[in-house]
Order: C-alpha cells, then structure tokens, then sequence
C-alpha cells in the first residue's frame, strides 16, 4: 500500500494575481519565507502558551541533577494559580506574528524592517482548555498610516503597535482593559520551524507528491517523493514552502496546517522525549521568539493546559478573499470576504466548548472489515507489531503491510488514520485495548474507496498486554459454602 494517500485534497486555485508588487522578489526567491514558516509560528506560540513550564522542569532535572518530584515542585509549586486568577479574565486573545526575512549583496539573512507575513490571532478559553485561530492573509488590503495597502506593512511600519491597531480594527475586535485590541503578542523569526523541528527530534510527514525545486540564492532546495518522509528541521521548512504546484498558495497553506497538526500531535504525544530536548527547545524559544508574556503566565497557561484535548487546540480557520485590486503603494491587494470575516469573529469571540468524545456506540457501529491498516514497529519490541497485526485481522481488519516504524523511540501508540470517515481510529484504538493511544485529528483524506490507517505500535501496547494478562492470571475468589 502506498503512503501517498495522506494529505487533504487539493483546494481551488485562487483568482490570478498578476499585479505588480511593493517591492522585492517574488516569493520563494530573495524574498525568503514570504508566509512559508506559518505553523513554525502556531507551533512556537503554542508551545509558549501550553507547554514551556514542563521545559524548566527537565532543565532542573539535567542541570541540577534533581529528581522529577523535586524539579517538579521547584517549577510548579503544590498551588499553581489558575491562568483565569493570573491574567483576571477567563479569556484572552494573543496576536501572533511572523515576521519575513531577505537576504544582502552579502548573502546574509537580516529582518530589518520585516514585515508580518504570516498574522494568526488565537482566543485561548481557561474554563473549556480550548483555543481558536484565526488567520489573516498577508495580503490582505488594510489602510496604514492613510494609504491602501497590504495589512502586513503595519507591522514593518510600527511594530506591535501599529500591527494591533491595524488588525484589531480589521477585525473589528473589542478594546481591552489596556486600551490594546490584543492582550499579549508573540513574534517570531523566520527560523522557528527549522529550530523547533530540530529541537523535537524531527517529524513524520507524508507527502502525496513528487517535489523539486532549487534556489540557491534563497537557500531553498526541496527534493521529497511522495511517501512517509522523517524529516529534520531545514526539510520542513522546505515542505511548507514548497509552491510549485497545480494550485500554488492554497496547497502551499494546506501543508503548512498539516505540519502544523502534526507537530502538535507529536509534542502531545512525546512529553518524555521532548523534554530530554529542552536545551535544544529553550534555545529554538530564546533565539525565535519575543513576546510579553511573562514566565509565571506562561507557567500557569503551561500547568492547566497540560492535559487538553489536541482537537480544542488545533481549531484554525483563515479568512478568505472574494477579489483582488491594484494600488498605487502595494500593487495587488485582496479584497477580504466580509461575511466571512463577521462569522469567524464571531466565533472567535464568542462560547467555546470542548470535542464531545465519541459516543461508545458510534465507535462500535464502525465495521473492521471496511478498513486497510498499515502497522509498523516503533516500539523496538522484535515481534509486536505482528503479534497487533493479528490481533486486528482476526478482529475483521484488513491489513495491507507490516514494517518497521522510522524509530524505535515510541513510547505511545499512535493512530493515524488517513481518511475523512468518521470514528476509524477511535475504533481501531477500541480494539488495540490501549486507551491512552493518540489518535492524530482527521486532517488527512485519502482520495482511495476505503479508509487506511497506519498504527505505530509503541511500547505502552506492551505494557497494557502485560497488565491485561496478570488480571487475567489473577486468583479470583472461591464462592462461600452454603
């Protein structure tokens, strides 16, 4: 069976956009990242706000030789106050920036009067451990400092300042307390991605096509054919620039997001691992990021979110455009799609909730017989993933291979499934009889007529068949005599 069948389906082509630019070359070539980093920054900021306090407990840990207990209560104290207690407010919205990059006649990097290309604002919810995110389109038409132009020029034109008032009143979001539109900010180099997937060990990505292209003078050479592909830091970046294609930008984003959702999938899943990296992570946060957010609201965001569901973190939604315009000042502009606009502030600003697990039944009323599984050995166990192989198929599934994983470092079993049919990887988590294996959000769709997930065994699977087999072994109890 191949790989290839793991990626969302390719969106429309957007409306031509021929128009003359500001200035600099186009995207992909001097002008750098240009909007190719945009889950560095999602990943970077989320990181922040829900995992960065677990990172000084593992420096504790590795500097100063203390135990986990110790180091834990050293870095979260038996109280921990609520992020509602600490910021006064169940609810705050965070503007998150990133910024682009060029290169000189010396072929050195510099963001000097960078621009925001990629502007996402996030609503993260206290009571429901829930976030939304909404993006903003670079190009977007904005008026800055009395002129038509692209709504990414604030950022260059102002900083901080500028780039919440502009965006905030795009938006048309509310005022707070502080007379700001946002409550705190996060901005981020172009070099977000590459450290942070570097400092997490790297990431399993499928990729559904063959892609090359080289631009030696923006540094860019992505070589990938289709298939599961391990990939460090610098490929990533590659992947989520990657634009020469069928459909150009709009594709370009869809592997931005997946990459995403993969990173956070995988940070949520390796909590272990990525904290024997924090060396590697502080150092990716200390060099990318720059924020007002302060230790102690990180801390606190970090403790009450750390067993949040994946899903109620990933809800991301971008407002689209209905047309295009040229200016004077910016070349072309895009013309946002209003009601589109009212309905994603909308929710961004009003209740969230959190994902209802699936109702037991639903999860039953999936058939095995209508499912292809890939299952692959990342537990380094010699044996395991046959022996879930033939669990599975003598449950009805049907299994199409049988391999090793691109590791052997998986402590937990994760589901993958690559299909839009509902429930498959609850159900196949039912079956394997391991409840705290992660199931990857259905990001992915397989044009094909049946859905496939691959399962990467890990070693808890082994754990929870040795725990299953000493309750089965157990003594039970005689009936008294009558």
């Amino acid at each position: 069976m191949s790989k290839s069948l793991v990626a969302d389906p390719p969106p429309p082509a957007p409306p031509s956009r021929t128009g003359p630019r500001r200035s600099g070359p186009p995207p992909g070539g001097r002008a750098g990242s240009r909007l190719g980093a945009i889950l560095s920054y999602v990943a970077g900021a989320l990181l922040i706000v829900v995992g960065v306090g677990f990172g000084f407990v593992a420096y504790r840990m590795i500097a100063q030789h203390e135990t986990f207990s110790n180091a834990l209560s050293h870095t979260f104290p038996p109280y921990v106050p609520s992020p509602s207690t600490v910021f006064g407010k169940d609810r705050i919205y965070v503007l998150v920036l990133g910024i682009d990059f060029n290169y000189d006649a010396k072929d050195q990097l510099y963001t000097k009067d960078a621009r925001s290309d990629t502007i996402l604002v996030a609503g993260i919810d206290f009571p429901s451990k829930s976030m939304k995110i909404v993006q903003v389109l670079r190009d977007t038409e904005a008026t800055i400092n009395g002129h038509d132009t692209k709504i990414n020029e604030a950022y260059s034109d102002g900083g901080v300042k500028l780039a919440d008032q502009t965006i905030g009143q795009f938006l048309g979001m509310p005022k707070n307390e502080n007379g700001t539109y946002f409550d705190r900010y996060v901005v981020i180099n172009p070099n977000g991605l590459r450290d942070f997937v570097d400092a997490v060990g790297g990431i399993d990505v499928p990729v559904t096509e063959q892609m090359d292209y080289d631009d030696t003078w923006g540094h860019l050479h992505i070589h990938f054919k289709p298939g599961l592909v391990h990939m460090n830091g610098e490929q990533a970046m590659g992947y989520t620039r990657f634009r020469h294609d069928a459909c150009s930008d709009p594709c370009r984003t869809k592997r931005q997001q997946q990459v995403m959702r993969i990173l956070m999938a995988k940070l949520k899943a390796d909590k272990i691992n990525d904290l024997l990296h924090v060396g590697a992570l502080l150092g990716a946060l200390n060099r990318n990021v720059r924020t007002n957010l302060t230790f102690d609201e990180e801390k606190s965001i970090a403790w009450s979110f750390r067993d949040a569901n994946l899903a109620d973190l990933s809800r991301m939604e971008t407002i689209g455009y209905v047309d295009t315009k040229e200016t004077p000042w910016a070349g072309e502009v895009l013309i946002p799609d209003e009601a589109q606009k009212e309905r994603l502030v909308a929710g961004l600003l009003g209740a969230y909730g959190t994902t209802t697990p699936a109702p037991a039944g639903a999860v039953a009323a999936v058939k095995p017989a209508t499912i292809h599984v890939v299952v692959e050995n990342g537990s380094g166990i010699a044996g395991l993933a046959g022996t879930v192989a033939q669990k599975l198929q003598a449950q009805g599934y049907l299994v199409d291979s049988i391999r090793n994983a691109d590791s052997f470092t998986y402590d937990t079993t994760q589901i993958r499934p690559a299909s839009n049919a509902p429930l498959v990887g609850e159900r196949v988590r039912s079956d394997l009889g391991v409840a705290d294996a992660l199931v990857t959000p259905a990001t992915d769709a397989t044009p094909g007529a049946h859905p496939i997930v691959t399962v990467i065994v890990g070693r808890d699977y082994a754990s929870a068949q040795a725990a299953a087999s000493q309750a089965s072994a157990a003594p039970t109890s005689s009936a008294a005599p009558h």
